[in-house]
């Protein structure tokens, strides 16, 4: 049996956890994730092990600002546009990595390329300052099931062997959105936080949508991730008996296990609740989960996705 871990109560505490090559999860504006010293080849391959991760699935790496970021990756004009005018925020760029970042081999999954943000939480970012190091972070969870929006959930999906700053609930509640820079083109790999509207209106560029059949070059391409252990019902107009059910808008006449995501319809609090909502109902240990139709417009393409993802069969 694990050991439980000890959780660290300060960032420098977190910081040495990271510094002696450990594990320690840490709260952003999105989703708590699970960092170790990008650096570190060993360190982040405990990541990869305390998750279960597959080692062909890259990860994202955390820095404290701009000029980390540009030490460890190239920047194009357009995307030195959209990291003045995004980060701090849930923005990841996919970017030729620079050949003397010095970043693991082991959080590119091999590729040349590099998915770096500058995260919107002071906590997030002084942890990364206080490291010195950048940090390679994938979401605090078992590899393919729900992401974690508070320190609890964390534990409990870890069995409290897992190390964790506890830095509050996040506020977005769905994973950072990445778009790769191609050329001079934006290319989204992972809806998320940050909606293609939002993006395309700072740069004056259009961002295109993920093309079917683009290979695993950033996280959260898998068909099957974020998932539950209660199979999901996506588009249900109504929960059928037996069944959990995720509302949105209005809640219908219900007795059985129910949680809504946002009853005035609002799809930057649906986002928000989302996880929390899915780790709710599935304590309950439904057979299944039937979820409310929600729009696919603005942040409901990042909703839709994460449902999606969570109601495919497993392939690994």
């Amino acid at each position: 049996m694990t050991d439980p871990a000890i959780h660290p109560q300060s960032i420098d505490q977190a910081a040495k956890i990271l510094t002696a090559g450990g594990i320690c999860a840490f709260a952003t504006e999105t989703v708590y994730g699970l960092g170790a010293n990008a650096t570190n080849s060993d360190a982040v391959l405990s990541v990869y092990q305390a998750k279960g991760r597959p080692r062909f699935n890259p990860l994202i790496v955390h820095c404290s600002d701009f000029t980390m970021a540009e030490k460890l990756v190239v920047f194009s004009p357009l995307a030195r546009d959209l990291a003045e005018k995004l980060w701090p925020g849930p923005l990841t760029l996919v970017l030729p990595m620079r050949p003397e970042a010095g970043i693991s081999d082991i959080v590119t999954a091999g590729l040349d390329t590099l998915a770096v943000r500058v995260p919107a939480h002071d906590a997030a970012r002084e942890l990364v300052a206080t490291l010195n190091r950048p940090i390679a972070a994938p979401s605090a969870n078992p590899s393919g099931r729900l992401s974690a929006t508070c320190a609890e959930q964390v534990k409990h999906m870890f069995a409290n062997s897992v190390p964790v700053l506890d830095g509050g609930r996040c506020a977005a509640g769905v994973e950072s959105t990445i778009i790769a820079v191609v050329d001079d083109e934006l290319v989204q790999l992972r809806a998320g936080a940050m909606t293609r509207e939002e993006i395309s209106a700072t740069v004056g560029k259009p961002v295109l949508a993920t093309r079917e059949g683009v290979k695993i070059a950033a996280p959260g391409m898998l068909k099957s991730h974020y998932a539950p252990n209660a199979n999901l019902r996506l588009n249900a107009t109504a929960p059928r008996a037996g069944e959990a059910f995720l509302a949105f808008g209005r809640s219908p006449d219900f007795t059985g296990p129910m949680r809504n995501l946002s009853a005035t319809a609002d799809l930057r609090e649906a986002a928000r609740n989302l996880f929390a909502s899915l780790h709710v109902l599935d304590a309950e240990n439904p057979e299944c989960i039937a979820v409310a139709p929600i729009p696919k417009t603005g942040l409901g393409e990042a909703i839709n996705d994460r449902l999606q993802r969570a109601a495919a069969p497993t392939t690994i």
